[in-house]
């Protein structure tokens, strides 16, 4: 092979080698997507049990007159 041919068959396995890491890329930030969302649902609704647990948990002050009544 000629330098030319050389350096062109350098050329296609670095772009073959680049392409398979991009893909790889890609799946790891869609799998990563997948588990911000599921912990965005988890982080929510945990916050809406807290929310609940908070409400019932803490006494309600008794609404009286004041002492000027």
């Amino acid at each position: 092979m000629s330098g030319a041919e050389e350096r062109l068959v350098e050329l296609e396995i670095q772009i073959a080698h680049q392409n398979r890491v991009i893909e790889e890329l890609s799946g790891e930030v869609a799998r990563q997507g997948g588990e911000l969302d599921r912990l965005r649902k988890t982080m929510k609704a945990l916050a809406e049990r807290f929310l609940a647990l908070e409400e019932v948990a803490t006494p309600r002050p008794e609404i009286t007159r004041p002492p000027h009544y």
